[in-house]
């Protein structure tokens, strides 16, 4: 785990980690599982500062990493490796585990294709990138693996293999690993309807059960004839301490208030204490809060690991460099990062000729011209008429091109509907002199187009080029022919070869255009600029631009709004110019003063940062004038200064350089070959020059070497001192020319291959620690790109840092090194939006850093009495051991409260760092525990865990769903598991931009393809699949998916972008979520492999019926169901249960009970999206399963469901409800009775909202429903359930029976098939006479007399405790099966 940590940090602090953890075996310690955790953390902590050992400690404590290595395992369980190895080697998938019949291995590998590496590899850093590759599957540590590590790298370093190793224990531990970084809530539970179960459960003594000190568990082991009074003991302690009381109204409503100040008046030490404590036990703390006096009003954790050591990283660069307290934050809090919309290409040049000009055109002359326009009230989306140029449309175009049509088409419909938008042209064209528009139509066309504008205006001749285009058929390209008839007729008198041909005097802008076009460094053509921004590629589609374009007036349009609002005045638009979008890296790097370029033996050695570090100590840089003035823009230019590209880039820097005097350069040479003494002549000149001569003579000199008459004559065998400049001293800088140490330039080539991942010979300019580049063969980069990388430079970061330096009193190197760091970025936990500033002024929680080291500045804003509190509480008390940080913590509270605003406990379970026994062994946990809790409330357990996780309940003999403590003598224990983690993403039509219908996902490995499958839904395109870690395979489900539709593009996954399979990498525990886009694919047929799978479906007539319950009342009603179900059904049953909420003694009941009755089952899980809208209550979260993911809940093969409430009993064979003919409907439920005349005043659907939306329809019942799932899925059914869900969910008084309302609140858009009514009769509804036809019977909540369910089991329906009865007698069995293997009945 601890070498997954460092691997974050760099690769080469990984190896050295594997080098040096070979002696932590070796070392002398006492084997205890401290000392060997301590002497794991001595060799780890190395490399590591104070800061980063606590987070490593952290992230082992989380467990963090063991997602990681059990990533690896899997991926090496998928190679099948050899049998008794305990490692392995795999060269291009052949596997071996000698290491001697590696080279047989090595000598065929290029034959076969590499294999893939992923992201998260471990590849040996002098690995030849050329050469085979070698993955060793292999246990750090072993002995085994260290003896053939060495010769592994020995290879690796010799150039003959890259050396990829990868985890793998060949016999790993059965142990589970307890993990941390999820909540655990107890609520308390209405008890309106009794719904516990009376079967007693056998206590369990647990060690661990301690009331107010006392260990009650000790004292029954050694006490055992005092068991009745330390019982009594107990319970009068627990009573004593937890009463709770119902508040009245008037004692409810300040109460957020009181808590936040019964927190505040607490000593700062213990604050966040106090606050933890008030908010996780509240229900027994509330009235502690109440009559407080209050003053008058003047992330999962792991993401939290990333945030922290990100933070750390830039703290302590800039607290090496002496920057400290206050003025790191101060440096910290700079804005230093460009906004995307900060720059614009400048569209003020003359080779853009402008159809229209909004403020002096006479077609626009109605139009008002005063800005103040802007302000005044329209519709909404409502473009505004104003006779200004506030939007500009620039289309940089080939005329031959086949999509330029279409783009003027575009721009055509723009002005002709008067919409308020200046439209530019530049037509990009070939701007060779012998080339003439006889022979090139594009030159024809601008020929043209500049004759007609000089003629007529540009107007017409843009109307000109539409007559021109409109004789182009769609899919051709334009030719001259094209061009000449429409001269020909349009102006018949003219020769058309005195226009178009060689001697025409109508090039305007032909150079120009072009000149601009590769100016501006835009990229590939056509272009569209809106106000000089160019829009992405794929928002070029004509249809696209449309809608883009209007969005975008719309969205300027506010920001000239707001602009003339707060200024009151005319506006003025000045647009910048840039030829940059964001920049593409950063260099790695703090300063370590002993390292410097000219040991190229040591600087092979050093990882990146130290590779920095040397290449910024051995610079020597390039001023206007020799002085000590701080210059806040730094280029280092890299190329090969003895090829004239990398030349003409270093003379275009020191030209710039002479018109300004904020920049200092110096050069990386990045040779395009390996260096010799007659390929490096111009580059040792320049580092000698700077490393003898004084700035200005060495700038005279560098200016000299990078023309090309120099490097001519220098061939020809010139002399190098024929060039010397006046004032140089030539004896010293012979001296250093002549030296035959090149290490600079080894030791450069290395820094840009392994740091700046640039190849041979290529160019880049970084300017204060952000690489522009690499650039391209032929890309121009020129004085005036220089000078606006100077300007982006200075207005985003140069300037602030020069003005805080200057405060510092710092040298200009610091510079460089704070432009790299420097990311504003604070930690802000933010918990509620409104702040009631004038209180939260003086209510905040304040603990102060230590002084004299680097703190982080944590604000968090929170209402005490909030599930918010519940966890942010302990979070920032492990924060604070962790880390040395400058706290304020603000109460945000709410007034007013007409309800008990917490009614749960709740523990959070987080630890900084693993514990240890007194033993020195492993502490069992960690574990949340609720002590001292009061006896009488009904207790409900629920696990708060991150996104991604899937847990069950795997070892409890306690129903947690009805937790009543005072009928338990000892503890309640449950153990949770992580089953799955989620594979999340969201899938796109790249044609439709909507999510495709019903597509169908599988996710599997390479050795099983397919292990699960979902279907996409129309909500976000959004799919789920359940994995774990490892490496998997995303793939369309075989069938009508595949024959209908292709992945197009994948974000988020881990193979190539244009890679076949989509391999998905799940390696730690915080959420995956991909984006996939499909397109429909041509050319096939809509038939495929469905009718296949149809046919395969019918032969197995199974009844699929499903069912949910939760708590152990629910199931034991569930056992009888089946049961009931199982005596009246001829046909094979499968029972498909919802695995979220059942306890595990169902789960190890029921392969007894489907052995005995035979029947197949199957548990199914789905995780709540975290996009759709979260219910609170377990109760209600069970009801949406019920209705909400039907058609994703159930493998895509599965047709045909009947669900039936685990509360019924059936007396009829259930195939003739599945063979039900729903003529057409999704699905069909049974209307609710309307024979019990009694209970009319209970009808709530025979009035108000449900009779007028109904308009005559049966409000139905969801306790029996049929559902068709081919035309549920068809139909999208599922996405408009949870469409209209989203919407009415919101507000809390809707949807009150949720299963139930949806459906009949959406019977007008997914039709229901009323069943007849025999088949649900529920005594609450229905009269006794239409009992005796009841094909089931449903144990329906009385709201009249609220009768509990046990008793009305046995009441209402005879045959119910034989069903009981039956069920117990084989619990009875299989408790004495699991007990004693022996038993004849067991068999």
């Amino acid at each position: 785990l601890p070498s997954e940590f460092l691997s974050e940090e760099g690769q080469e602090k990984f190896w050295n980690f594997v080098e040096a953890s070979e002696n932590i075996k070796r070392a002398e310690h006492d084997g205890s599982d401290y000392s060997s955790y301590q002497e794991m953390l001595k060799v780890a902590c190395q490399t590591l500062s104070p800061l980063q050992q606590n987070l490593l400690k952290f992230s082992l404590s989380l467990r963090s990493y063991s997602a990681a290595v059990q990533a690896f395992q899997q991926i090496a369980a998928d190679e099948s490796p050899p049998e008794g190895c305990t490692l392995f080697f795999v060269v291009h998938g052949e596997k071996t585990c000698e290491f001697d019949s590696l080279g047989n291995l090595l000598q065929a590998a290029s034959d076969r294709p590499k294999p893939f590496l992923f992201k998260g590899d471990h590849k040996y850093p002098a690995s030849n990138p050329e050469s085979p590759v070698v993955i060793l599957y292999a246990e750090i540590g072993s002995e085994e693996f260290y003896r053939h590590h060495r010769r592994l790298v020995a290879k690796a370093e010799a150039g003959e293999i890259t050396y990829v190793l990868r985890h793998y224990i060949a016999n790993p531990s059965k142990e589970k690993v307890y993990l941390s970084g999820y909540g655990v809530e107890l609520a308390i539970k209405s008890t309106e309807y009794k719904a516990k179960d009376d079967t007693q459960v056998k206590d369990e003594n647990d060690p661990i059960d301690e009331v107010q000190g006392f260990l009650f568990g000790k004292l029954r082991q050694l006490y055992p004839d005092l068991s009745e009074e330390l019982k009594e003991l107990r319970k009068h302690l627990v009573e004593s301490t937890n009463e709770m009381a119902p508040l009245k109204v008037w004692q409810l409503q300040d109460l957020s208030f009181q808590t936040a100040a019964r927190i505040l008046t607490a000593p700062p030490v213990d604050a966040l204490m106090v606050m933890k404590d008030l908010s996780q036990n509240f229900p027994t703390k509330q009235l502690s809060c109440c009559g407080v006096k209050i003053p008058p009003p003047f992330a999962f954790p792991c993401s939290l690991i990333d945030v922290l050591r990100n933070e750390a990283r830039v703290m302590e660069g800039l607290h090496s460099l002496g920057i400290e307290g206050i003025s790191l934050h101060n440096v910290l809090k700079l804005n230093i990062q460009p906004s995307d919309s900060d720059y614009a290409v400048d569209i003020r040049s003359p080779a853009i000729s402008w159809i229209n000009n909004l403020e002096v055109d006479s077609r626009y002359n109605s139009w008002p011209s005063s800005v103040q326009e802007l302000l005044r009230p329209t519709f909404p989306g409502v473009i505004r008429q104003i006779r200004k140029n506030f939007h500009n449309f620039v289309l940089i175009v080939d005329p031959t091109h086949e999509t330029t049509a279409e783009l003027l088409n575009v721009a055509e419909m723009f002005f002709s509907n008067h919409i308020p938008l200046r439209i530019g042209l530049v037509f990009v064209v070939d701007d060779s002199e012998d080339v003439d528009g006889l022979q090139d139509p594009g030159v024809a066309l601008l020929r043209t187009y500049n004759y007609v504008a000089q003629e007529m205006d540009n107007n017409y001749a843009f109307q000109t080029v539409m007559s021109i285009y409109n004789k182009v058929k769609t899919g051709d390209q334009l030719k001259v022919e094209h061009v000449v008839s429409v001269l020909e007729k349009q102006y018949p008198y003219v020769e058309v070869n005195s226009v178009l041909g060689i001697d025409s005097a109508y090039d305007q802008n032909r150079k120009a255009a072009r000149a601009y076009y590769e100016q501006t460094g835009v990229g590939p053509l056509p272009v569209v600029l809106f106000n000089g921004m160019p829009f992405q590629k794929d928002q070029l589609d004509p249809d696209d631009l449309e809608t883009v374009t209007m969005h975008k007036i719309l969205e300027t349009t506010s920001i000239f709004q707001r602009a003339v609002y707060l200024v009151g005045a005319e506006l003025v638009c000045g647009l910048r110019e840039t030829k940059f979008g964001k920049a593409d890296s950063h260099v790695p790097g703090y300063i370590l003063y002993n390292h410097f370029v000219d040991d190229f033996a040591r600087f092979t050695t050093l990882d990146s940062k130290d590779k920095t570090a040397a290449v910024a100590n051995s610079m020597t840089y390039l001023t206007k004038k020799d002085d000590s003035f701080v210059r806040p823009v730094t280029f280092w230019i890299v190329g090969d200064f003895d090829r004239p590209s990398g030349r003409q880039l270093l003379y275009d820097a020191i030209k710039h350089q002479k018109s300004s005097n904020n920049v200092r350069i110096s050069m990386i040479n990045n040779p395009s070959e390996e260096p010799n003494s007659q390929n490096t002549i111009v580059a040792k000149a320049i580092w000698a020059a700077l490393q003898t001569q004084t700035s200005n003579n060495a700038k005279n000199f560098i200016t000299k070497m990078a023309k090309e008459e120099t490097v001519k004559a220098l061939e020809a065998g010139a002399d190098i001192l024929e060039f010397a400049v006046g004032g140089m001293d030539t004896t010293i800088f012979k001296e250093a020319f002549e030296s035959p140490k090149v290490d600079f330039i080894l030791s450069h080539a290395i820094y840009c291959r392994d740091v700046l991942k640039l190849k041979k010979g290529q160019r880049a300019v970084i300017s204060n620690g952000r690489i522009i580049g690499p650039l391209e063969d032929g890309e121009m980069f020129n004085q005036d790109d220089f000078h606006l990388l100077e300007n982006i430079i200075l207005k985003t970061s140069g300037q602030k840092i020069k003005s805080q330096i200057q405060q510092l009193g710092f040298e200009e190197d610091l510079m460089r090194w704070i432009a790299v760091g420097c990311n504003a970025f604070q930690v802000f936990i933010h918990m509620f939006g409104t702040l009631k500033l004038c209180f939260l002024l003086f209510s905040a929680v304040k603990l102060r850093p230590k002084e004299g080291e680097t703190y982080f500045d944590v604000v968090a804003i929170v209402d005490p009495v909030t599930r918010d509190a519940q966890r942010l509480a302990p979070l920032l008390l492990v924060l604070n051991q962790l880390i040395n940080m400058n706290l304020r913590v603000f109460m945000n509270c709410q007034s007013k409260l007409s309800d008990m605003p917490l009614k749960s406990f709740y523990r959070y379970v987080l630890e900084p760092e693993i514990s240890f026994t007194a033993e020195n062994n492993f502490a069992p946990g960690p574990i949340a525990k609720f002590l001292d809790m009061p006896q009488s409330p009904l207790f409900t357990l629920n696990l708060n865990t991150p996104e991604s996780w899937m847990v069950e309940s795997v070892r409890t003999p306690y129903d947690l769903d009805n937790i009543f403590l005072e009928e338990v003598d000892s503890v309640v224990a449950a153990e949770y598991e992580l089953e799955y983690l989620l594979l999340e993403g969201h899938c796109y039509d790249i044609t439709t931009g909507q999510p495709p219908r019903g597509l169908q996902f599988t996710l599997g490995t390479s050795a099983r393809p397919v292990i699960v499958d979902t279907i996409v839904m129309a909500n976000l395109g959004y799919f789920q699949l359940k994995a774990n870690p490892g490496a998997w395979t995303l793939r369309l489900r075989k069938g009508r998916s595949e024959d209908i539709y292709r992945i197009y593009s994948h974000d988020g996954t881990d193979s190539p972008p244009e890679a076949n399979e989509v391999i998905v990498v799940l390696n730690n525990f915080k959420s995956k979520i991909i984006k996939v886009k499909s397109h429909i694919f041509p050319f096939r047929g809509f038939t495929g492999g469905q009718k296949n799978e149809d046919v395969k479906q019918d032969k197995d007539d199974v009844l699929n019926i499903f069912s949910v319950a939760s708590g152990h009342l629910y199931e034991r009603f569930l056992r009888i169901m089946m049961l009931s179900v199982l005596k009246h059904t001829k046909t094979p049953l499968k029972f498909w249960f919802l695995k979220n909420y059942l306890s595990p003694t169902f789960k190890e009941f029921i392969p007894y009970m489907a052995k005995k009755y035979n029947f197949q089952y199957e548990l199914v899980q789905y995780k709540w999206p975290r996009w759709l809208h979260q219910q609170t209550e377990k109760q209600r979260i069970i009801w949406g399963y019920k209705i909400l993911f039907l058609d994703v809940l159930f493998p895509l093969a599965v047709d045909k469901i009947l669900f039936v409430d685990a509360d019924q009993i059936v007396r009829t064979d259930l195939k003739e409800l599945r063979d039900f003919n729903l003529d057409g409907a999704p699905y069909g439920y049974t209307p609710f009775c309307d024979s019990r005349r009694e209970m009319d005043g209970y009808r709530f659907w025979k009035s108000g909202y449900w009779a007028s939306h109904l308009a005559g329809r049966k409000y139905h019942i969801s306790a029996l429903y049929v559902v068709d799932l081919k035309k549920f899925r068809k139909i999208a059914a599922g996405d408009r359930l949870r469409g209209q869900y989203q919407g009415l969910s919101q507000d809390p008084n809707s949807l009150s029976n949720l299963d139930q309302d949806l459906p009949n609140n959406m019977i007008h858009q997914v039709p229901i098939k009323s069943l007849p009514q025999e088949w649900l009769w529920c005594e609450t509804w229905c009269d006794d006479s239409s009992k005796k036809r009841a094909k089931t019977i449903d144990l329906c909540n009385n709201p009249m007399t609220k009768e509990p369910k046990l008793q009305a089991a046995m009441r209402i329906v005879p045959e119910w405790q034989d069903y009981d009865q039956e069920i117990k007698l084989l619990q009875t069995r299989e408790q004495a099966c699991s007990s004693s293997v022996q038993d004849p009945h067991c068999s």
